[in-house]
């Protein structure tokens, strides 16, 4: 027998330590002490240095068959070796094309079980020519893609599986699990249970944060309820699945939003505290006919649910993409706020807020993802405001956003909230940029092209983005405020020494902001010619050249750096390089044939020849 003694949890260790060994020496009892024998360890595969786990624990996994197997299988799925190339938001790119380039990456994520939206896109174009030549890129288990399933975050503070839609490419970190045809439901309940994660972090050999990988998912113990218990199991997680669900229908981004938290409830009751509340009894039952059908004693039930995220060591950081994925929850006025620009911009439906149209019914839970949000306009369907893709901030312009978030405001039932002009002006971008990054993509969809001094912005609609843009904003706003302004410095100028003190103030600022107009619309004059925007490189790389324009100055940078290695040649992937670099890419070209393909010059590359192969001559004889 050996000795084991488990201080994970003691805050001052050394004492711990001390009164641990006292009571081993003098044969008492202490909860921090175990004894095991050696070779018990081999009932667990891998043979985990799992001490402090009980032997009818050990015993289920020689006890039980292993999941893979009868018709279950899991697997490990793409790694593109250059998300920033192959990836998207899924609102960056067009997902509603009759033969989608675009298709639902799943991709690990933040803690969510049960359900979690799948928010980035992949190229898929062409069953993935594009990723298949190029060379760092590895493509595992395809045939599997675009099948319903489980998946889920590689690292957490305990296993937390969710729902797979069809349609879907899974990752190397986003795990994918295939139950037996019937059983996806019931699955993803006893994936989710207190008893499997104690299972599976026991296999890992330990807890905290571990890394829940495909190899020990495989050889877990698998348990097959009873009708009645499957039937409970299903019924539970499907209700799980759509409470969860029901929570991210306020958030914005997500293939599920329908309004903001402030009206939600015009289309439904909701009350998160009561969702969270029926979440937990659900995890309680869940829980309990798990234990029940593992066989957990009393004690190993304590176990399983006193582990938990305390037992971190020092090493066991969550990933960047992770904890940026586990977004805090947005303000409410301010998503609201957030809600009424996409309205005005022709994004969102505001006839959910007012009863004029009924919200779309829930999908099913393995439903492939829509191409739009149920709270997004539907296609044909007339938007609040007639625009080209552009809004300004100027007071008294038809197309001013601010008064058109106060219409929509009043159209709605709600109160104008107090200077929406101000909201737009300092805190709009910086919110709207932080909603709208995820997974280390920065991808705001709402731009704000300014003057030097931000007195006078275009809102410009990425997602109605064309070569015409620029133009449009030249010709219909920036020369007609244009004329407007010179006409007043004119009038001022000419009262001449009339001028009183305000006059000359007015003069003064007047004179300055023709000058940041004069300069805005020389800047835009010069980018328009070469400007042709191309939804499939993303939001960052079409916003590069525009950067100059940008008052954001964290964004600013983030572009200016973007717009430096376009020059560079580090991403000529992008359509938009072929507008100003297009013989050095047609170069590239002829030797790189995933870079052939990204751009439809596949006649270009030219195949390297093999090399001859090597063939040993016979060993000269010497010549006697």
């Amino acid at each position: 027998m050996s000795h084991f003694l488990r201080l994970l949890n003691e805050e001052d260790k050394s004492a711990a330590l001390l009164t641990a060994c006292q009571a081993l020496r003098q044969g008492g009892v202490d909860y921090r002490n175990f004894e095991i024998a050696s070779e018990s360890f081999g009932a667990v595969p891998g043979k985990p240095f799992a001490y402090w786990v009980s032997d009818d624990i050990r015993e289920i996994f020689k006890s039980l068959p292993r999941f893979e197997g009868d018709g279950r299988t899991v697997r490990v799925g793409l790694q593109t070796s250059d998300d920033f190339r192959f990836l998207r938001d899924w609102w960056e790119v067009d997902c509603d094309e009759v033969t989608p380039k675009w298709r639902p990456f799943a991709k690990g994520g933040a803690f969510s079980p049960f359900y979690a939206d799948v928010h980035l896109s992949i190229n898929w174009m062409d069953d993935g020519a594009e990723l298949i030549a190029f060379p760092s890129c590895v493509i595992r288990n395809p045939d599997y893609y675009f099948r319903s399933g489980i998946t889920w975050p590689l690292r957490a503070h305990r296993f937390s599986p969710q729902l797979m839609p069809a349609g879907c490419v899974f990752s190397v970190r986003g795990y994918s699990a295939f139950p037996a045809e019937g059983c996806e439901l019931t699955t993803l309940a006893l994936f989710s249970s207190a008893a499997f994660d104690y299972i599976f972090k026991t296999a890992l050999g330990r807890f905290g944060y571990p890394e829940f990988i495909v190899g020990v998912l495989q050889m877990l113990p698998w348990v097959e309820p009873t009708t009645a218990n499957a039937e409970a199991l299903q019924r539970l997680s499907k209700r799980a699945w759509s409470l969860k669900r029901s929570l991210d229908t306020v958030n914005e981004t997500s293939h599920a939003f329908l309004l903001p938290l402030l009206i939600r409830d015009r289309i439904g009751t909701f009350a998160t505290g009561a969702i969270e509340s029926e979440l937990a009894d659900i995890q309680a039952e869940i829980d309990s006919i798990s234990f029940t059908l593992y066989g957990f004693s009393e004690a190993d039930r304590r176990a399983a649910m006193g582990q938990g995220a305390d037992e971190l060591g020092a090493d066991d950081d969550i990933d960047d993409d992770v904890a940026e994925d586990a977004e805090a929850e947005a303000p409410p006025v301010d998503a609201l706020l957030s809600w009424a620009v996409g309205v005005a911009l022709g994004r969102f439906d505001w006839r959910l807020a007012t009863g004029e149209r009924v919200a779309p019914a829930e999908p099913e839970p393995f439903d492939p993802l829509p191409a739009k949000s149920p709270g997004m306009l539907p296609d044909g369907a007339a938007s609040f405001h007639a625009h080209a893709g552009i809004l300004v901030d100027d007071q008294g312009h038809p197309h001013d956003l601010a008064r058109l978030i106060e219409e929509i405001f009043v159209r709605v039932g709600v109160p104008v909230p107090e200077d929406v002009r101000r909201w737009l002006q300092r805190d709009f971008f910086a919110f709207h940029l932080q909603r709208y990054s995820k997974s280390r993509r920065k991808a705001p969809i709402y731009w704000p092209l300014s003057t030097i001094s931000g007195s006078y912005t275009l809102w410009v609609d990425y997602t109605s983005l064309t070569s015409q843009a620029l133009y449009t904003a030249i010709n219909d706003f920036v020369e007609p405020k244009l004329k407007q302004v010179g006409s007043d410095v004119t009038a001022l100028r000419n009262k001449g020494a009339a001028r009183t003190r305000d006059d000359e103030k007015q003069f003064e600022t007047l004179q300055a902001f023709e000058l940041e107009l004069i300069e805005l619309h020389d800047t835009l004059l010069k980018l328009a010619p070469a400007y042709k925007p191309n939804h499939d490189d993303g939001v960052q790389i079409s916003a590069a050249p525009l950067w100059p324009l940008f008052r954001h100055k964290p964004w600013q940078k983030v572009l200016k750096d973007t717009w430096a290695k376009l020059q560079n040649g580090d991403y000529d992937w992008a359509h938009l390089v072929m507008n100003y670099w297009p013989g050095r890419v047609r170069e590239k070209c002829k030797t790189d044939k995933s870079l052939a393909i990204a751009h439809g010059l596949e006649g270009l590359y030219i195949e390297p020849e093999a090399a001859p192969k090597k063939t040993r001559g016979r060993k000269k004889s010497k010549e006697v």
